[in-house]
Parts: C-alpha cells; sequence; structure tokens
C-alpha cells in the first residue's frame, strides 16, 4: 500500500491538523465540549511541549498549526483524551441523539470503545516555509468568514486570529517567525 501524502513527516517541526467529528455532527456548537479542546490544549503546552501557533475550531471540525518533540503522540493523546471527556460529557446531560450517532459511527474493528468521536487520521501536513505558515494561517482564520459566521476573523471567539490581531485570546499562541 503506497503512504499517505497526510503523515506526520518530520515529528519535531510544524504541521498543519485538521481533526473531524464523526459524520461531522455540530458538537462544537456546545460551548463546553470547545471548552474540552481548549484545556487540553492547555495542558500540553504547559506538559507536552507542544508549541502551538494557530487554530480554529468550527462546529464539526478543527484546524490547527502546532509542533512538537513526539507530534504525533501528541496528537494522538489529544484526540484520545478529548473524544472520552466529550463522550463523557454527553451522557451527563443525556444527549442520547448525538451518542447514538457516535455509537453508530464506532468501525466494527475497534474494541476499544463504544463510541468513535473522531474520524479516523488528522491530515497532517508539513509547514516547510515561512510562506505556507502564513498560508495555512490564513486559512485557519478565515474559515469562519467563508462560513459566514463572522465578517472579519478575529470576530471568531474559537481561533487564534485574535491573538494576531493584538487581542487576548483564549489560548497563548507561539511565535513562529
Amino acid at each position: 500500500m503506497g503512504r499517505s501524502r497526510y503523515v506526520i513527516t518530520e515529528p519535531d517541526l510544524p504541521h498543519f491538523l485538521t481533526c473531524t467529528v464523526v459524520d461531522w455532527l455540530p458538537l462544537f456548537s456546545r460551548p463546553a465540549l470547545v471548552d474540552i479542546l481548549l484545556t487540553c490544549w492547555r495542558y500540553q503546552q504547559q506538559h507536552q511541549g507542544l508549541r502551538l501557533y494557530g487554530y480554529a475550531v468550527m462546529e464539526n471540525h478543527l484546524h490547527y498549526l502546532a509542533q512538537a518533540g513526539d507530534l504525533p503522540r501528541c496528537v494522538a493523546s489529544f484526540k484520545s483524551f478529548t473524544a472520552r471527556r466529550i463522550v463523557e460529557h454527553l451522557h451527563s446531560i443525556g444527549a442520547a441523539q448525538a451518542l447514538d450517532r457516535l455509537r453508530a459511527g464506532k468501525k466494527t474493528h475497534k474494541h476499544d470503545r463504544d463510541f468513535q468521536f473522531w474520524q479516523e487520521g488528522s491530515h497532517a501536513e508539513l509547514v516547510c516555509s515561512e510562506a505556507v505558515m502564513r498560508q495555512k494561517l490564513d486559512y485557519i482564520h478565515h474559515n469562519p468568514v467563508r462560513r459566514g459566521y463572522v465578517e472579519r476573523p478575529k470576530h471568531w471567539r474559537y481561533s487564534s486570529a485574535r491573538n494576531y490581531a493584538g487581542a487576548p485570546g483564549l489560548l497563548e499562541i507561539a511565535d513562529w517567525s
């Protein structure tokens, strides 16, 4: 089988990553679920050497630019931790319909879980230059604008566009320049 071009090829260099909820379910319209993502990233920044250069959380997927000593491990632990916590939260609020959809999305060969929150893979792309970093940041930050949610990137609460506009953001963003 051929290698996918969406693999973390240089684990210690920045990568553009995309994580998508199974069946594109719009679960990140719930602020409590976004808080789980943000909390996990903060933990990884403090304890796992994650350098976050940019991000945007949309209603059913997220994009981020990140680097770590072992980025594949960081991505795997992010997806595993957030999936568990989100499923726990959905149970606690009685979100049966969402849980049914996540249960149906589980691959039959996965015997270690009852639910599948994230689609497999993270669509990783190496960021090999400053120009590519700028292009990916622009793409991430303009995602909510393209979707018609806001007029300007800095108006999207769950994005690092605020940091780049000089306003306080929800997460610390590493300087890539």
